[in-house]
């Protein structure tokens, strides 16, 4: 199969959809592997590096789609690459169809088939292709949000440590999952003093026992969510319904009864976000203020952390592209339920129950195309 792996062309996003490690083991399997010019220079991974893994390089991004039947990215696929896209093509990357029409419509356009990262799922029902960005998302969502309580990055000037004689900074934790445990453990790292909400018993038993008396635990209720939050120096949204839209926890009469320069993280911004004030940001211009609460809404978070972020993604997607390549889409699919789960658009049909909820729009079974 000849796999193609574009460069990112999304805003300070320099991740890489597979490494030259990667590179190397498709090869070692016949296939082949057209990588776009520069497309991991920003990290270190240079053009030589993929050509000696046995990659083939190409100048742009058109070469690469138009030959590659397996497109391997990172981020959902911009505008200016809609055009690229064609049917019988497979896109496999992080999509969030739920919150984003536009995006729907132009896979829709193009006929391709598109495998989401975010909603492949594992045996014990977690989501392995998606933990290790909320990994590091959630460590960073700790200290972006440290940064923005700084009075120079508009926030009202409190270390989230404190000082002898001065009380460490508050941050509540909405959603206790792969990201608000992450966020956690930094957070609490720092000395700060936490409470994590979540609507599950289980999880917050898990959480109470691993961290014991240096988290507070909280069932989710609105009373609940709207005690913590307003409450805290920094407010953290870590809560995510596999395909769906984020459910909107806090809305925008709440922000007038929190502290001002108090800092909202919402790193469920790639699924529309979970507080009613969040809208997408760049690393570019990473905040805005609403109400005097200062808001860091990036939707690609990971990619500040870009080799890193690259390094842990390809542990977790590579199998999944063997199986791919290997196998084609259609055989990958009926033999992984797991990997089953991931498809969202095929020619034209939305495959994903939580897209075509958000959206409004009809749903075909993916055992339908399968079978189809």
């Amino acid at each position: 199969m000849k796999i193609g792996v574009p460069k990112e062309i999304k805003n300070h996003e320099y991740r890489v959809g597979l490494t030259p490690a990667s590179v190397r083991e498709l090869k070692a399997r016949g296939h082949r592997v057209l990588v776009q010019h520069d497309a991991g220079a920003a990290i270190g991974l240079s053009d030589a590096l993929y050509r000696a893994a046995g990659g083939e390089i190409l100048n742009d991004a058109a070469s690469v789609f138009a030959e590659a039947e397996l497109i391997v990215k990172v981020k959902e696929p911009q505008p200016e690459e809609f055009a690229l896209l064609r049917r019988e093509q497979v896109l496999f990357t992080y999509l969030h169809l739920a919150p984003d029409r536009r995006q729907t419509e132009a896979l829709q356009a193009a006929g391709v088939t598109a495998i989401a990262y975010e909603t492949v799922t594992s045996p014990s029902g977690g989501l392995p292709l998606l933990a290790p960005m909320s990994e590091v998302a959630g460590r960073m969502a700790a200290l972006a949000g440290a940064h923005c309580l700084q009075k120079s990055a508009g926030g009202a000037g409190v270390l989230l440590c404190g000082v002898p004689g001065v009380a460490a900074g508050k941050v509540a934790i909405l959603g206790g999952g792969v990201v608000g445990y992450n966020a956690a453990l930094i957070a609490v790292g720092l000395g700060a003093e936490v409470s994590i909400v979540d609507r599950s018993l289980d999880r917050l038993r898990w959480l109470d026992q691993h961290f014991g008396n240096r988290i507070h635990t909280r069932y989710s209720t609105a009373e609940a969510i709207e005690s913590c939050a307003l409450d805290a120096d920094l407010v953290i949204g870590a809560v995510l319904i596999p395909g769906a839209a984020a459910p909107k926890l806090l809305q925008h009469a709440d922000l007038k009864r929190m502290r001002p320069g108090s800092v909202l993280v919402d790193v469920s911004i790639d699924q529309g976000g979970c507080f009613a004030t969040s809208h997408p940001t760049s690393h570019a211009e990473p905040t805005y203020v609403v109400d005097d609460i200062v808001h860091y809404c990036v939707s690609n978070m990971p990619g500040a952390v870009a080799r890193t972020s690259t390094f842990a993604l390809n542990n977790a997607t590579l199998p999944f592209v063997l199986a791919l390549a290997d196998l084609g889409w259609r055989q990958a699919l009926q033999e992984d339920p797991h990997l089953r789960r991931g498809l969202n658009v095929h020619q034209g049909r939305i495959t994903c129950s939580g897209v075509a909820a958000a959206l409004g729009m009809e749903r075909l079974e993916a055992e339908e195309v399968l079978n189809g």
